[in-house]
């Protein structure tokens, strides 16, 4: 495994958002339109979970990490501003959820 330097690791900013709606995208099989809360701001992020996940819907409250200040990228005509952390357990991403609900927008250190 690469090693960075802490000064790379600083340059990411990642923030616990609050899913407030999970929807799919037509012709994509891969890819839901998230919409997150991070108190200050709302940002529209397409994760590439859809196949993984059988209700959307059931994604609405959850808390998740997000790399908030990663380039933003135009998939299928939409914008997508920043990519959520998910654990690869055999190929199937895990969301990452907080212990317990902490303020959206609070930084991940």
């Amino acid at each position: 495994m690469d090693t960075i330097q802490f000064e790379d690791f600083k340059k990411l900013d990642i923030r616990i958002g609050k899913i407030i709606s999970a929807d799919p995208i037509d012709g994509a099989d891969k890819l839901l339109k998230l919409v997150i809360n991070f108190g200050n701001e709302e940002k529209q992020v397409l994760a590439g979970i859809a196949q993984f996940v059988n209700n959307p819907q059931d994604l609405i409250g959850k808390q998740i990490p997000v790399l908030v200040n990663l380039e933003p990228r135009r998939m299928r005509g939409l914008d997508s501003n920043g990519m959520i952390l998910t654990a690869d357990a055999d190929g199937k991403p895990v969301l990452l959820v907080p212990e317990e609900d902490v303020p959206p927008g609070s930084v991940v250190k």
